[in-house]
């Protein structure tokens, strides 16, 4: 009986032994042992053996890119202005085993030198400076963090600044300076505006006025023409009729009446070839009788006066 409690109880050692000595370590993981209270070796991901009593697990490294957040620090600018920085640090430990013995608490760590490298770095620029040169002062932070914490094992892939707070007065400022500066582009805005229209209505006139004339002068031409065709055109008929002096007579006869049309008419001017006309029409027509030619020879009829003054005749 005896040799078999001892015998169950050598099995249960093995077992233990053996459950001790198996490990798994997960992906982007990895774990640090230790031999005897002195770095033994980093176990990667996957099935490892240790020994127990004799190796000890010193800590389980996470591997995975790491994202750090710091409180807003007060830092002095070079014009002697406090601003409030609030700073992002993504960094990856590289070595696991420098990680664990070369730095006590590297979150802290991290931070003091995130805080004392952002100090340097803004106070070396002024206010504008400091609000305009973001990416400079990443770029800066970057290469000072990375180098200081190579030797801990960790890389630091970004550093990015989340906010930079000027002061309250130093904000009223700026919020007034841009509103004014707002107002200054709505105002140019405005006056080009206007401008703009302005030459548009200009160039509008200008082309009305362009199409006016020429429309105007285009309708004087083909009038001018028109009244230059009817022209020449009674003259060819006139010149192909050989018109004698009755019937110019006539047309005369036919023109009289437009010469009163109007009330402003009063006096006519009747020329002296329209009396030779007259003459012409009446031998032709016969009009005048025996008795008129020898009363005109006696002298008893009316004279014909050369000018009418649009009423009746006056008598001698």
């Amino acid at each position: 009986m005896a040799g078999l409690i001892a015998a169950a109880v050598v099995v249960l050692v093995l077992l233990v032994f053996l459950a001790r000595s198996v490990r798994v370590v997960a992906q982007a993981r990895a774990v640090v042992v230790e031999r005897l209270g002195r770095y033994h070796r980093t176990l990667g991901p996957g099935l490892a053996i240790v020994i127990p009593v004799v190796d000890r697990i010193r800590e389980r490294v996470d591997l995975r890119e790491q994202v750090v957040t710091f409180p807003p620090q007060p830092v002095i600018t070079e014009d002697n202005l406090v601003v409030s920085i609030d700073t992002v640090i993504y960094f990856q430990v590289t070595d696991p085993r420098a990680s664990i013995y070369e730095i006590a608490d590297v979150i802290r760590a991290i931070e003091q030198l995130t805080v004392t490298t952002l100090r340097n770095v803004i106070g070396s620029l002024n206010l504008e400076q400091t609000l305009t040169s973001r990416d400079e002062i990443n770029t800066r932070l970057r290469g000072v963090l990375d180098e200081a914490t190579g030797k801990w094992g960790i890389r630091v892939n970004r550093v990015e600044i989340k906010a930079i707070e000027p002061p309250p007065s130093i904000q009223d400022s700026m919020e007034k300076q841009m509103r004014a500066e707002r107002d200054r582009r709505a105002a140019i805005l405005s006056a080009e505006g206007v401008k703009q229209s302005e030459i548009l209505r200009a160039e509008g006139a200008k082309q009305a006025a362009i199409l006016r004339a020429q429309g105007e002068r285009e309708a004087k031409i083909l009038a001018a023409q028109g009244e230059a065709q009817a022209i020449t055109t009674v003259f060819q008929a006139i010149h192909d009729g050989n018109p004698d002096r009755k019937l110019l007579a006539y047309q005369y006869l036919q023109t009289l009446p437009r010469l009163a049309e109007g009330d402003a008419n009063k006096i006519w001017i009747i020329p002296s070839e329209l009396t030779r006309a007259f003459g012409g029409l009446a031998a032709f027509s016969g009009l005048i009788d025996d008795h008129d030619r020898s009363d005109r020879a006696t002298g008893s009829a009316t004279d014909r006066p050369s000018a009418v003054d649009g009423g009746e005749p006056d008598t001698p």
